[in-house]
């Protein structure tokens, strides 16, 4: 085999600031990072290091000492790429690949490598470069002199012109530009489907969770699908959604059937997610926020699972998820844990509403889990009549765009809107 047709050898180092007090275990995180380099098919992870720092390095992130040891290592094992869990400045990451003579990756670069792999429709295609180039905007560094070859002015008197720099950041902004258009394209279809969505108001229960936690395990035994589903990060990333009918037991059965329902599949979440991604990924991710319920599935053996919950929270806040919206956190991967740790989990959930433990591999829980889900939608409704004023467009619109409008009357100083909603359907309302 040549050696271009090799796998590229990778380096891992998760930089552990001794001075910060609220620093998590370095273990975990480092065998995240080594999970993040192996989930690219053509990295090939040789060796990875838990690295102290008192503070970093403005220069070089590393201090002379650690600089030479790290470099003799990387030397010995012939290693073609490194990869940095952790943010690294412009010039830090320059100054690192002349050092070391290896490419250079920080968290959020191998993260956005990922995405730029694994994305399959058009939209994730553009949400990642549009993401990927927001990303390179930054990096635009000063390297050469000859940057500043453009000059301004008349013949030799005037200073200096654009710089090649200054081009690059334009060239990517008109890029971006072109990418927001294409994209819109995208959003307006997607919105045309989640309109024809409402004009059949099935409820929309969305998976959420830390990547590789087991939504799309969880999502193929609640569908028959057949979605991706490894022990892996970012095994998918385009949403899926599917329609499903709930054995329900409440009025939606006395009604005849089930309850059907749309069930939609997210993309996984992670500490320190690039907020290039989260801006690029809000028009996927919009799903979440027009979701009835909202299930937070945690990988509940894994040694992380608070702090991967807190992560997952703090990124739906920056979403802009509504408290309001109800949540049901499942404990997935229960069958990991020792007898004794599994019992402790089970009693635990029982004593909470809003929690429960489940196996999406082996299918323990899954009856249960089903029926809550069904209960919870089964939120008693009620039929109001609002009046509208015809300036209050928007309340009106929200209204149509989540199908609870029953009948319309038009008169002379507005609208006498007939709904069937629920409670917190009419605080979301009274909140506009």
């Amino acid at each position: 085999m040549d050696r271009e047709e090799q796998p590229t050898r990778a380096w891992v180092f998760h930089p552990e600031l001794t001075s910060d007090r609220g620093r998590r275990d370095p273990a975990p995180a480092l065998e995240e990072a080594v999970s993040l380099a192996s989930a690219l098919p053509h990295l090939e992870v040789v060796g990875a290091d838990v690295v102290r720092l008192p503070t970093p390095h403005p220069g070089k992130l590393f201090g002379k000492g650690k600089l030479q040891e790290l470099g003799a290592k990387l030397d010995s094992a012939e290693v073609d790429l490194v990869f940095i869990d952790g943010p690294v400045s412009p010039v830090q990451q320059r100054n690192l690949e002349k050092e070391w003579n290896v490419k250079i990756l920080d968290r959020t670069g191998l993260i956005l490598e990922i995405f730029s792999d694994r994305a399959r429709t058009r939209e994730g295609v553009l949400q990642v470069e549009m993401a990927a180039l927001t990303y390179q905007r930054t990096r635009l560094v000063r390297a050469w002199t000859h940057l500043e070859r453009q000059r301004g002015g008349l013949g030799f008197v005037g200073g200096p012109g654009e710089t090649q720099i200054e081009a690059d950041r334009r060239a990517i902004d008109d890029h971006l530009n072109r990418l927001r258009k294409q994209l819109s394209k995208v959003v307006k279809t997607r919105e045309l489907h989640r309109a024809a969505r409402a004009k059949v108001p099935y409820p929309i229960v969305a998976l959420v969770g830390y990547t590789n936690a087991g939504k799309s395990t969880l999502f193929n035994r609640m569908t028959g699908a057949n979605v991706l589903a490894k022990d892996m990060l970012f095994a998918t990333l385009d949403p899926t959604m599917r329609q499903i009918e709930l054995p329900s037991v409440g009025n939606q059965a006395a009604q005849g059937g089930g309850r059907k329902v749309i069930l939609s599949d997210t993309v996984g979440f992670i500490s320190d997610l690039p907020t290039q991604l989260v801006a690029a990924f809000r028009a996927t991710l919009e799903e979440v926020l027009a979701a009835d319920l909202i299930l937070h599935v945690r990988d509940i053996s894994h040694a992380s699972s608070d702090e991967q919950a807190h992560d997952v929270e703090l990124i739906m806040s920056q979403l802009g998820v509504s408290e309001e919206t109800p949540q049901l956190e499942i404990w997935n991967k229960i069958d990991l844990l020792d007898d004794e740790a599994q019992e402790a989990r089970r009693r635990e959930a029982e004593r909470n509403d809003q929690v429960l433990a489940i196996s999406a591999l082996t299918g323990e829980g899954f009856d249960d889990l089903v029926q809550t889900i069904d209960a919870i939608l089964d939120a008693p409704r009620k039929t109001e009549t609002l009046s509208l004023a015809f300036s209050d467009g928007r309340k009106r619109a929200w209204l149509f765009d989540k199908g609870i409008v029953e009948a319309e009357e038009p008169g002379e100083d507005g609208w006498q809107v007939t709904v069937t909603w629920t409670d917190r359907q009419a605080a979301d309302y009274a909140a506009l």
